[in-house]
């Protein structure tokens, strides 16, 4: 299995940035499928995730209504386009392949090695 992250930056307060995920070596379209960051000095956090047919998508309250994820089935292709961008939105970000627990939680373990995405004017 492999996540490969682009199209991280530096970005303005207000910019946009697309990061793309390419993904390989598992059967991408019978997973679901999501992005995950890690700012300086905190855990990670959970941003967003999108069912294996696209059919439902999901976002963390701080991104919600600014970013917007999707993917690409045939192109093995996961993206998330990031709107109206803020300082707290710095991060590292992970794409990632999350497997549900025994105890009902999601792990994101299986992830990229991450792109870094700095909103600073």
């Amino acid at each position: 299995v492999q996540l490969v992250e682009s199209g991280g930056g530096l970005v303005q307060p207000g910019g946009s940035l697309r990061l793309s995920c390419a993904a390989s070596g598992f059967t991408f379209n019978t997973y679901y499928m999501s992005w995950v960051r890690q700012a300086p000095g905190k855990g990670l956090e959970w941003v967003s995730s999108i069912y294996n047919d696209g059919s439902a998508t999901y976002y963390a309250d701080s991104v919600k209504g600014r970013f917007t994820i999707s993917r690409d089935n045939a192109k093995n292709m996961v993206y998330l386009q990031m709107n109206s961008l803020k300082s707290e939105d710095t991060a590292l970000y992970y794409c990632a392949r999350p497997a549900k627990l025994s105890d009902g939680t999601w792990s994101y373990e299986l992830r990229g090695q991450g792109t870094q995405v700095t909103v600073s004017s």
